[in-house]
């Protein structure tokens, strides 16, 4: 389970030095931002808004009044998740997912497992060959970063085919619903307007280095709170129940998917065996773009037309 803690997931551009693409008859710098002052300043100071929010509304009186209410009933909200988390204790070891008798990755064949793996973590199926986990620490500490580049590895891979699935059955025509083209054609400098509406291009219309900065900016409050713990939302009266893995509470768990501890234990080990699936399925689509060119639901529609011709062994012979 350690070994695969820790899958970075590539930017799409970066496959584009090895992809053949058709260059833009007019080529224009990627660093360079073709928008106007006012357009630029504007995407800057929007990337900016969340984290600045936060930090205005907690040092107003409306954060004052808000985290003197959360103290009112901190006391009866700690003790509720203290004994949540007794019962979900109980159904994990009562659950044939943990401990000693859960499934383990070679299954029958016998097999003298790691002992410092003893199924206390969701999706533990005994597997660390290089020893990665023999610190307790270490272990906890992949498995954060485990569970965090899954919960990625889903996103993205959500976010790569639903556009090519939308525009191959014509429910919506997007100017690129390739993933990895995407990210070439900024390279190219081109502009991208959203949901292929004219003008509605926000950062579209920047160079990559703009664009990145407005990646940092957007994710330096995300990535403050997941620092600092659950506690870091308590500054504006949100109390999380949980932990830095599952956090809980309505901002995190809206459905409430967690008021049964059972079910909740279960859901642990779904989620992660599928991020894992997702983390997997990314190094497809990274050498399906790098051979084929196109999209993973463009490769799968070609193969299930034709499997014989279409295919892995295929696809090497004419290369």
């Amino acid at each position: 389970m350690a070994l695969v803690s820790k899958i970075e997931l590539i930017q799409p551009f970066q496959l584009s030095t090895i992809i053949p693409f058709k260059r833009p008859a007019k080529k224009s710098s990627p660093l360079i931002c073709k928008a106007s002052w006012q357009e630029l300043a504007g995407v800057l100071v929007l990337s900016a808004i969340p984290f600045t929010a936060v930090k205005a509304i907690a040092n107003s009186p409306l954060g004052e009044s808000l985290q003197q209410r959360l103290e009112e009933t901190k006391k009866q909200a700690v003790e509720n998740s203290s004994k949540f988390t007794a019962l979900s204790q109980k159904a994990r070891n009562d659950s044939v997912w943990y401990g000693e008798e859960r499934p383990r990755w070679l299954g029958p064949i016998p097999y003298e497992y790691p002992t410092h793996l003893k199924g206390e973590l969701p999706g533990d199926y005994g597997f660390d060959v290089a020893g990665l986990g023999q610190d307790p620490v270490s272990l906890q500490n992949y498995f954060n970063f485990e569970i965090l580049h899954a919960r990625w590895a889903m996103l993205a891979a959500f976010g790569a085919v639903v556009p090519e699935i939308l525009d191959i059955t014509g429910t919506f025509r997007f100017v690129e619903p390739i993933w990895w083209r995407v990210g070439y054609s900024k390279l190219q400098g081109e502009t991208l307007d959203y949901l292929g509406i004219p003008g509605l291009h926000v950062a579209g219309s920047q160079g990559v280095i703009v664009i990145a900065i407005c990646q940092f900016l957007l994710m330096v409050g995300p990535e403050y709170a997941r620092y600092c713990g659950i506690e870091a939302l308590e500054p504006l009266g949100i109390y999380l129940p949980g932990d830095i893995n599952y956090p809980g509470g309505a901002l995190f768990d809206p459905l409430n998917l967690s008021k049964d501890p059972v079910s909740f234990e279960e859901l642990k080990v779904k989620e992660i065996k599928n991020g894992r699936l997702a983390m997997v399925a990314w190094l497809g689509f990274y050498f399906q773009a790098a051979l084929t060119g196109k999209g993973p639901v463009s490769n799968l529609v070609e193969h299930v037309s034709d499997p014989l011709h279409n295919n892995l062994l295929s696809t090497l012979k004419l290369m």
